[in-house]
């Protein structure tokens, strides 16, 4: 459950190094690309005296980089967004198992790769957005979507989408894969035009009526609260939204998190880097810079976040939805989700 309720903050000294003759450096490869980071990067900086060098691009490039470099890659640590990267990286032999009993405490079991490869740093729930002058009772439920009662109604983005794929492959986990595929037919089913955009264009799709309901990751939703952002902040009173499954599983959730490369040449400075970003001061900043959820248990969340309310996580072992990708994507082929 997560809750907007005030923390004592373990405080940074208590998670890392913070002599100031520290020395060394710290190589990370991102595909985050938030402003607000920034701060985490700066904070570690003074904290340890180790200067971190970045390079900065999308997952799949920097994961083959990784690999093209080999044992001569200089990335001490890989930042990303979603467990099918995450696990991308795993498989791909660009991680290395770590032993850290801080990362053990703070982040939840469900939330970290079961070899301890990669773990979640911040969480976003990918919920329903409805139309509230247009839908009087929303799905309550995943399988709720593809209700035939909802048919025309839906905005979603493609079955490339990393988001819906970790969904998709988390139904598998839960309800088995006949029941995904029957749940992914009816989706398709449902659709009120062919996927398209991002998270954003569905909640824009929302506010102009195109659809009546739309899936997104909720911290979208949580900037449009912050901050101006065309085409729904000014109209969102007229959005709607559920957190599906609470009387079940409970939402889906999507990470962003990292592990120490394979080949790092600063592992221990790569290990006191992922314990930082568990710490109560970085916990934070993930929520009230980017809008999304801590992984950590009892930090408190950003003003935008809150307005959405508590809500009940589905708690299945994200490195075991992980393993399921491959048959989600080959779902999504065999239903016809462009």
């Amino acid at each position: 459950m997560f809750k907007s309720t005030t923390c004592i903050a373990a405080g940074l000294a208590a998670m890392v190094a913070t002599s100031a003759a520290a020395e060394g450096e710290l190589n990370i490869y991102s595909s985050r690309h938030y402003d607000t980071d920034e701060r985490l990067y700066s904070d570690f900086e003074d904290a340890t005296g180790i200067t971190i060098n970045r390079i900065e691009g999308k997952a799949d490039e920097l994961i083959a980089r990784m690999e093209a470099e080999g044992v001569n890659s200089p990335a001490d640590i890989l930042l990303t967004v979603d467990t099918s990267r995450l696990e991308r990286a795993k498989n791909a032999g660009v991680l290395q198992t770590i032993d850290s009993a801080v990362l053990e405490e703070r982040i939840p079991s469900n939330l970290q790769d079961s070899d301890n490869q990669w773990f979640g740093f911040s969480q976003r729930a990918r919920i329903i957005f409805y139309n509230k002058n247009a839908v009087s009772e929303p799905p309550q439920t995943y399988a709720d979507l593809a209700d035939p009662k909802y048919k025309g109604q839906l905005c979603i983005r493609s079955s490339t989408n990393v988001y819906n794929q970790t969904l998709l492959a988390s139904i598998i986990e839960n309800a088995g894969s006949e029941a995904a595929k029957t749940w992914a037919e009816g989706v398709v089913a449902n659709m009120a035009r062919d996927p398209q955009g991002g998270d954003t264009d569905q909640l824009r799709g929302v506010v102009s009526g195109e659809c009546d309901l739309a899936v997104s990751n909720t911290y979208y939703f949580a900037r449009a609260i912050r901050k101006d952002v065309d085409g729904v902040s000014a109209e969102r009173d007229v959005i709607g939204w559920v957190f599906p499954d609470q009387d079940g599983n409970g939402a889906h959730v999507n990470l962003s998190g990292g592990g120490v490369a394979a080949n790092a040449p600063h592992k221990d400075n790569a290990i006191k880097f992922l314990e930082y970003l568990a710490s109560d001061q970085a916990q934070q900043y993930f929520s009230a810079g980017n809008d999304e959820y801590p992984t950590v248990e009892g930090v408190a969340v950003s003003e935008s976040v809150a307005e959405l309310g508590d809500f009940k996580a589905d708690d299945v072992d994200l490195s075991a939805v992980a393993k399921n990708l491959p048959e989600a994507q080959k779902t999504f082929n065999e239903v016809g989700w462009k």
